[in-house]
């Protein structure tokens, strides 16, 4: 890895320092992150076509943003308490590789944590798995295709907290 990418990933982490909680004013912002995803073109493409991230959803789910400069959505997390479960994550492209991801698992452990739970089950999306097994988290299994909604058969992952 180049000093520059070393540079431009402690860049990124002081750019999403700021992470709160999603409102539902959020919820636009989110739904085009999960829509404009280049990890879900091709085969993955119709699972996030219609894809929304709605108020309902917000307000009812512990969602997380990590926000840039002039208050830029680099990516969020979904975070179920019970069962406990990551929902939802997404990076923007343009912040994939910059150390944002990484920033949202450590927040979401801290949540967690903070709730009780001893681990989060992670049902990945296939070309992340790598991801989150790189912070942590290990392979326990596969979740089967569901067609019509999900086409594909799923890693299936869990993270420890405590």
């Amino acid at each position: 890895m180049s000093s520059y990418m070393t540079g431009a990933a402690r860049g990124a982490r002081a750019e999403a320092g700021r992470i709160r909680r999603a409102t539902v004013r959020d919820a636009k912002r989110l739904t085009r992150l999960v829509r404009d995803s280049r990890a879900y073109e091709g085969p993955y493409a119709p699972m996030i076509a219609g894809y929304r991230v709605g108020p309902d959803y917000i307000e009812t789910h512990e969602v997380f943003v990590a926000l840039g400069a002039e208050d830029r959505v680099l990516g969020f997390y979904a975070l179920l308490l019970g069962p406990a479960e990551l929902d939802l994550m997404f990076v923007a492209d343009a912040a994939q590789g910059l150390g944002v991801g990484r920033l949202l698992i450590e927040h979401m452990i801290g949540e967690a944590r903070d709730a009780g739970i001893s681990a989060v089950r992670i049902v990945s999306h296939p070309p992340a798995e790598g991801f989150y097994l790189s912070v942590g988290a290990r392979r326990i299994g596969t979740v089967p295709a569901n067609p019509p909604a999900v086409m594909w058969d799923r890693p299936e992952l869990i993270i420890q907290v405590t």
